[in-house]
């Protein structure tokens, strides 16, 4: 009995870790681009006469992969519900990883004129599909090794993959940052996306030595195997899926407010340094790594719903002192805004919609089902809320006043989602 226990404790663990690499793996490489679009991208690939659509442009490079999420998840979640999760993982690890590397390697618009943007966006593609089918994937990696009473905290640990990789993204640009302007945007930018080829490979040998989750394991032995997984998630999970969309939009959009869109923001209407940006969304990030994981643990006291609720209704209210305080032109209080908002409102929010979502679906379907409402809520919501700012920015005048409304409407639309979702606390995967 002891051993057997050692056992599951054992595998939960090496699950725990290799979804955390993943996970952090996959968002490194993805918030990177997010961060480069606005210091590199703008002016080496998307070159134009009015900065504000070169920015545009490379925003709308940034948006174009989330599009296609949803067809990867589609692709790559048929097979982690149909032959398993590990192996899947594998696949989208290694898409991924490729796509990132080749990126450093592109020649810029000056040395190869329209086919630079044109090959940009095709590994932004292939960046697509592989992340649409990773965060899925990695969840129930973690979520389907915990015990009942343990599935928060474990379903937070592939959250906290995000901002750690958000946190390596960041720091990396932060350093490569700090070369002459020329060089930085010469071959310093390239660096990150040529040394995420080890941090690529470390991840696929760890996930090559996980076990098949027991849940998916069980199914399969039941015979309870989906022959089309997406057609039976929308026959027989339809609200199911609709509501996971309307979660993910004030979990998303937000998110990329406070950590991607606030950098092109703080330094180009407000007058900060893009180190000094960086540097602040850096210490939020770290504030909200050491927070997801304790919001999980809260999750498996208090339940999902309280903790989701809270998190959303403090991001609605907060909306406009965030602009107030980036008003105030100080690096204390740009870092603070960007603590408060991403460390403390943001985390609970996030720490509580993986394990949501693993708990509203089936097994046989789970992996469709939680990639469905991911990555729809994150094309409709995610990726296009960096161009919506800057859109919204340059169509008033500069003023953030339209930015904020948007914040507090992506609230209310997952404010309606929560209110409309069951307490899953304690349910029986």
């Amino acid at each position: 009995m002891a051993t057997g226990t050692s056992e599951r404790r054992s595998a939960g663990s090496r699950a725990l870790v290799g979804s955390l690499i993943g996970s952090s793996i996959e968002w490194y490489v993805y918030f990177l681009y997010g961060t480069v679009a606005s210091l590199v991208f703008a002016k080496r690939f998307f070159p134009a006469s009015d900065p504000t659509v070169g920015l545009l442009l490379a925003y709308a490079s940034f948006a174009i992969p989330f599009f296609f999420r949803p067809l990867g998840g589609v692709i790559f979640s048929h097979l982690g519900d149909r032959v398993g999760r590990k192996n899947t993982l594998v696949i989208t690890l290694a898409l991924m990883g490729v796509a990132t590397m080749l990126i450093g390697f592109l020649p810029d618009y000056e040395a190869i004129g329209l086919w630079a943007p044109a090959l940009l966006v095709t590994l932004r593609f292939i960046q697509g599909l592989g992340i649409g089918g990773e965060w899925g994937g990695a969840l129930l990696l973690a979520v389907e090794h915990a015990g009942r009473g343990n599935r928060g905290f474990f379903g937070s640990i592939p959250q906290t993959g995000v901002t750690v990789g958000l946190l390596l993204g960041t720091v990396a640009v932060s350093l490569v940052s700090r070369l002459p302007e020329a060089k930085f945007l010469a071959w310093g930018w390239r660096l990150p996306f040529i040394a995420s080829a080890v941090l690529v490979f470390v991840g696929l040998w760890i996930r090559k030595g996980i076990d098949e989750t027991p849940a998916f394991q069980e199914a399969k032995a039941r015979g309870r195997v989906a022959r089309v997984p997406i057609v039976e998630t929308l026959r027989h999970h339809k609200r199911a899926v609709l509501l996971a969309v309307g979660l993910k939009v004030v979990e998303t959009a937000p998110f990329y407010i406070l950590s991607t869109f606030v950098i092109s923001y703080a330094t180009n209407q407000v007058g900060f340094d893009k180190v000094t940006a960086l540097n602040a969304v850096t210490v939020g990030t770290l504030v909200c790594t050491a927070a997801i994981p304790a919001m999980g643990r809260l999750a498996d006291r208090v339940g999902r719903k309280p903790l989701y609720l809270a998190g959303t209704i403090a991001l609605i209210a907060f909306a406009f002192p965030y602009f107030w305080l980036l008003q105030l032109k100080s690096a204390f209080w740009l870092t603070a805004a960007t603590v408060i908002g991403l460390g403390l409102l943001w985390a609970p929010v996030t720490a509580v919609l993986g394990t949501l979502y693993s708990e509203i679906f089936a097994t046989e379907v789970r992996y469709t089902g939680v990639t469905l409402g991911y990555q729809i809520g994150a094309a409709v919501a995610g990726g296009t809320a960096p161009l919506v700012a800057t859109a919204l920015l340059r169509a008033y005048g500069d003023s953030f006043v339209p930015v904020a409304l948007y914040v507090m409407a992506t609230g209310l639309v997952s404010l309606t989602c929560i209110l409309l979702t069951r307490e899953t606390k304690g349910s029986d995967l």
